[in-house]
């Protein structure tokens, strides 16, 4: 597929938008007005210009992530908008921020490339981890923490004690450790595939070997304990043990891995009242239907009334769900486009991790093929957790649905995440 192609299939986005938009508005007795050209020229403007600074920085980029990115999130855009049209406005800016951002980025990469990225391994580190603490400053602060629905995730910024804005630092710095890790794992892949251990008749890494697991280990149960948050806990110990499984191939990382979380998740459930409530909602929702299980539950009965082809947009009521904006909006999608729609949007995602991880087994060098596999992680990972907690496959952790949920920190550093493995394509494919 070509650039023209892909341009096309951008522009098609943007009508599809438009035509969500209007569809919304006449489900409710109006007629079609001004948010409908405008969500149009957001999107093509948006998304015009990603394909723009492709065609200028990343020409052999593969032009199958932009369109599936597009076509993600203006699906979250039109049911935030039927459930929300303020927050749809917020969502439209942060849409062209993200897109700004992304252009940057793509201008900054065209000159160096990737590789630039591996003389500040350490760099990417330290930032890394004082980024995904900056959440803990005091809340009197101008810049301080917030907390929200128990997990203390958020930043403020106050002027003259007004609040300006908010967004998680922790998006951002999922990027940031997924570049040191690219970098630290392709200088140790050798120690890593062939140092080993012989127990009984299993073949087990170095125990030095599995530091870094460990590392991630403790510092997922700090952000569990301080922040209070399961699911950037579960993600941060899940991208560790799936950038080891890229680096070395052996199952043993993601296994232990799993056995590590487990541990610290039970010991957790124990320790902490938020936990537990998190895991009695999953296991047991209608013993407490109209406390701890009542999101669960809900979104249960959405994805049940959306039956096979939906009740339409406009026409149901997700509104009845809470956080539908946010933790639920897959549970919006489904009630209103029913299981065709939920299957499309899955399809779609599963699409878009194909490419990406397409991307990293097509790279030469051992540091892009990480950076590829780990960027993917962080996408599929994501969509798993809470696609698995909407259908109470996994207890809900609170992430943002990559693209769709509304959020502008998390639409930027997606977005920053496509533009960086388009690059990785070009130099691939050059």
């Amino acid at each position: 597929m070509s650039r023209n192609a892909e341009a096309a299939l951008l522009a098609g986005a943007a009508v599809l938008a438009a035509l969500g938009i209007a569809i919304v508005t006449a489900a409710t007795g109006d007629r079609p007005d001004a948010q409908t050209a405008l969500t149009f020229v957001v999107v093509a403007l948006a998304f015009g210009s990603l394909h723009l600074g492709l065609r200028q920085s990343a020409p052999n980029a593969s032009p199958y992530l932009l369109p599936l990115a597009a076509l993600i999130t203006v699906v979250g855009l039109v049911e935030i908008y039927r459930l929300d049209p303020r927050l749809a406005s917020l969502q439209r800016w942060w849409l062209l921020i993200a897109a700004g951002v992304g252009v940057g980025a793509l201008m900054v990469l065209g000159r160096g490339g990737t590789e630039w990225l591996l003389r500040y391994r350490y760099l990417f580190l330290t930032s890394a981890i004082v980024v995904f603490m900056l959440p803990l400053l005091p809340s009197s602060w101008p810049l301080g923490g917030l907390e929200v629905n128990g997990s203390r995730l958020w930043l403020q910024l106050r002027v003259f004690d007004t609040e300006v804005v908010q967004f998680q630092p922790g998006e951002i710095a999922k990027l940031l450790l997924v570049v040191f890790l690219a970098s630290y794992l392709a200088s140790r892949q050798g120690a890593l595939t062939t140092l080993t251990r012989r127990l009984g008749p299993f073949t087990l890494p170095e125990p030095r070997q599995l530091f870094p697991l460990a590392a991630a280990w403790g510092v997922s149960l700090i952000i569990l304990v301080y922040q209070r948050d399961l699911g950037a806990s579960l993600l941060l110990l899940g991208l560790f043990a799936a950038m080891l499984y890229a680096a070395t191939g052996r199952g043993i990382y993601p296994a232990v891995g799993g056995g590590l979380f487990l541990v610290g998740a039970i010991v957790a459930g124990q320790a902490f009242d938020h936990v537990q409530r998190r895991f009695d909602a999953w296991l047991r929702p209608w013993d407490d239907f109209a406390d701890s299980g009542f999101q669960v539950a809900q979104s249960l009965f959405a994805l049940g009334s959306g039956s096979l082809t939906g009740s339409g947009l406009g026409l149901g009521r997700p509104d009845f769900i809470p956080s539908a904006t946010t933790d639920f909006v897959f549970a919006a999608v489904a009630e209103e486009t029913g299981l065709a729609g939920s299957l499309a949007i899955v399809a779609a995602y599963g699409l878009l991790v194909a490419v990406g991880f397409g991307i990293a087994l097509r790279a030469r060098d051992p540091y892009r093929k990480l950076l590829a596999a780990g960027l993917t992680s962080v996408i599929a990972l994501q969509t798993i957790l809470i696609i698995g907690g909407v259908i109470r496959l996994l207890p809900l952790t609170g992430i943002a649905l990559p693209f769709m949920s509304y959020g502008g920190s998390a639409l930027v550093a997606n977005l920053i995440a496509i533009v960086v493995l388009a690059r990785i394509s070009h130099e691939v494919a050059s």
